[in-house]
């Protein structure tokens, strides 16, 4: 697709496709709504059949559990492409304004597949639970608008596309967390190495926003000069609200939940402020009364 993809990609498989043909393009993304999708629904079932903690939950809970569980599939793909792409792939970082690599290709356009159903499944659960999580709601919006623009301005490298996938890094993590957090098992050993593990993968991501910035710095002038308006303007947007807001005020509350487990999502002001009290010398969780 340009002079340097004479480096072969990862595997073969990805290089079968044309990826410049549109109905290669809404191929992919619809693979990626619907495979997302279909994680959404096993998960569903294999939770009801498997897990005790997931029949106790109320209807809003177990939506959260089965899109966490979805999330962690795709923080896991997201992850792998994302090392890939800053650890050894060298055509990707070569030309950031303009390469582009048949394996980023097949990545952006399952992300953005995915994106779509996150937004989709995310303002569905909003209205049936008239709720509203404007960080997450924002977070979604930017990271479907970026991958997007990346897909419809064809020119554009991928290599910032794809490190940005590299943020899905702390996504199995909070899966784990708040899982187990549901579960009960918030004063055990594994979920605090878990937490503690969580919280480091949101200081990476705050590490990682700054070599993006770095990169963009460095290469300005070809960025400007090369890559489309539309997903320039879209990348520095979100890099910033990233950079600014979301990464430290996510950091922040993992950190706080780390030294008091509560369950920020569900648990009210009250359940919040007496959420603990010392028991044997111990800090432990009251437990609450669920609501229906």
């Amino acid at each position: 697709m340009n002079p340097a993809q004479d480096q072969p990609p990862p595997t073969g498989m990805f290089s079968n496709n044309d990826y410049f043909s549109w109905n290669v393009r809404f191929t992919f993304i619809a693979c990626g709504f619907f495979f997302y999708l279909s994680v959404f629904v096993v998960t569903h079932f294999l939770s009801l059949y498997f897990s005790a903690t997931y029949l106790l939950l109320n209807a809003r809970e177990k939506v959260f559990w089965i899109l966490a569980a979805t999330r962690a599939v795709f923080g896991v793909q997201s992850l792998g492409a994302g090392l890939y792409t800053l650890l050894v792939d060298p055509v990707l970082s070569a030309d950031i304004a303009t390469a582009q690599q048949d394996w980023s290709w097949f990545n952006i356009l399952i992300a953005a597949g995915f994106f779509l159903f996150e937004n989709v499944a995310l303002h569905i659960s909003n209205m049936t639970f008239r709720t509203f999580d404007i960080p997450l709601a924002v977070h979604h919006f930017f990271a479907f608008m970026g991958f997007a623009s990346v897909v419809l301005c064809d020119t554009t490298g991928h290599y910032l596309a794809m490190i940005t996938l590299l943020m899905e890094m702390s996504t199995p993590f909070t899966c784990i967390s708040w899982m187990l957090l549901k579960a009960g098992w918030s004063s055990t050993l594994f979920w605090k190495i878990n937490q503690w593990v969580m919280i480091h993968m949101f200081h990476c991501r705050i590490v990682l926003t700054y070599h993006m910035w770095y990169v963009c710095i460095y290469n300005w002038d070809q960025l400007i000069q090369r890559t489309p308006v539309p997903p320039l303007v879209i990348l520095l947007t979100g890099l910033f609200l990233l950079t600014v807001i979301l990464n430290p005020f996510w950091t922040y509350k993992k950190t706080l939940q780390l030294l008091t487990p509560v369950d920020w999502n569900f648990a009210d002001k009250t359940e919040e402020r007496t959420s603990f009290v010392e028991q044997n010398g111990e800090v432990a969780g009251i437990a609450t009364k669920k609501k229906n």
